[in-house]
């Protein structure tokens, strides 16, 4: 299949590792985009064998830390005109907040509904995170 869809402006999140894009559309929320949203899953790459790309046809405000926490290997590009005007790679997060919830029923947490829920880098080589309150692994 030949996926030649140009986005004129709005953002392209590409080289996204096969299986990821789902994931990268929930967290991001962008079910509630005003502008068209597609996902192509599993899009045959020279370099990565395959992988999903996701094409948002309005330029909005994206949660960055969202995309390195989901997988740092992606790209975002910033379309304007049909044309490419800025491409940045998003490093893994050294923290998120109000992301992922901490799935341990007796964090503090579960009991105190205004905390924020954070989570912290503490494995930068296995992309492990855990909670700052109870340190329960996030992922």
């Amino acid at each position: 299949m030949n996926i030649d869809s140009t986005v004129r402006t709005g953002i392209v999140i590409d080289h996204i590792t096969a299986g990821r894009g789902m994931r990268l559309y929930e967290l991001l929320g962008l079910e509630a985009s005003d502008g068209a949203v597609a996902i192509l899953k599993n899009v045959s790459s020279n370099k990565m064998g395959k992988k999903d790309i996701i094409k948002i046809e309005t330029e909005q405000p994206l949660d960055l830390d969202i995309i390195g926490y989901v997988d740092p290997d992606a790209t975002v590009n910033v379309i304007r005109d049909g044309k490419c005007v800025e491409k940045k790679r998003i490093p893994t997060p050294a923290e998120l907040r109000d992301v992922i919830r901490c799935k341990n029923p007796r964090c503090i947490t579960s009991v105190e509904q205004e905390l924020p829920h954070v989570v912290r880098l503490t494995d930068p080589e296995h992309r492990i995170y855990r909670c700052i309150y109870c340190e329960t692994k996030a992922n």
